[in-house]
């Protein structure tokens, strides 16, 4: 990658502004506990929200942890959580400092590098690769007990390259929705993390059905029992649903993940996503502590 290098104690400048650290992934994530890649197989379907919740909840119950947004082309990560313009700094020995969020969360987004908000990332492949390696590798993540990496959808360059840079990655979560035409890209999503060596957490439907504010019945406006049935012929764990709820595009408006602010059932309904997932992590002999 080419562009301006950074002064050091200096705000960083531009989308391609990294210091010439040298390292691996590994050696710079070595204490980083857990590593969760959260991956959908299409767009809209809420999978950054899910990120975004995920890692507050974590923060919430005492745990350091950082999120990197890895959407190179609509990164919505730092929007998600109310982080205005905030400034990335590289410190003495060279390396990029994370910002940092609500309940000092530590966030590297693409967003925090583009000088006008409205400008477009156009860069192909091998140059997206190269800036996720410069992330993995060149950011002081520090000791982190959970890293949750905020994948765009599809299964292109950017999960490929997570997949194979991010040292022994405990697994994925994969966000859908009901609908069919969300289930046939899921479909796709575990095959390539089969394909790819990636371990499949477990699922997490979003958009499951609609409860009236007036009347209070819930409505399945998509269907019910899909992603269930998708998870079970996979043999993938199901970890729970998230209804729609008014509430959760008002807290991503506002930058304020709802899992932090509310205590209604839709905070519920995630917290039991997020025990579900640890429960699975301890499963799996790594305890999600």
């Amino acid at each position: 990658m080419s562009g301006p290098s950074c002064n050091r104690e200096k705000p960083m400048a531009g989308p391609q502004a990294f210091g010439p650290v040298k390292g691996s992934a590994a050696e710079n994530l070595k204490r980083v506990r857990h590593k969760i890649i959260v991956m959908s197989g299409k767009g809209g379907v809420g999978k950054s929200t899910v990120a975004v919740n995920l890692a507050s909840d974590l923060a919430t119950r005492g745990f350091k942890v950082g999120i990197l947004d890895a959407d190179m082309h609509g990164p919505t990560v730092p929007r998600l959580l109310g982080m205005k313009d905030p400034a990335l700094n590289v410190n003495d020995a060279g390396r990029i400092m994370p910002a940092k969020g609500p309940k000092n969360i530590s966030v590297i987004s693409m967003a925090f590098l583009l000088r006008e908000a409205d400008a477009p990332v156009i860069w192909r492949g091998p140059v997206k690769m190269g800036a996720i390696k410069q992330f993995l590798e060149e950011v002081e993540w520090g000791e982190l007990d959970y890293l949750i990496v905020d994948l765009p959808p599809g299964t292109g360059d950017e999960p490929l390259s997570v997949a194979q840079l991010v040292p022994e990655p405990d697994g994925a979560l994969i966000v859908t929705t009901p609908q069919d035409v969300a289930l046939i890209s899921v479909r796709k999503s575990i095959n390539f993390a089969k394909a790819t060596g990636l371990k499949v957490i477990g699922m997490v439907e979003n958009m499951a059905g609609f409860s009236c504010p007036h009347c209070g019945k819930d409505v399945d406006l998509f269907g019910t029992g899909k992603v269930e049935a998708t998870a079970k012929d996979f043999s993938v764990p199901y970890l729970g649903k998230l209804p729609m709820s008014p509430m959760i595009a008002t807290s991503g408006e506002e930058g304020i993940p709802f899992v932090i602010s509310s205590e209604d059932g839709v905070a519920k309904s995630f917290r039991e996503v997020t025990d579900g997932m640890m429960a699975i992590l301890e499963k799996k002999g790594g305890k999600a502590r």
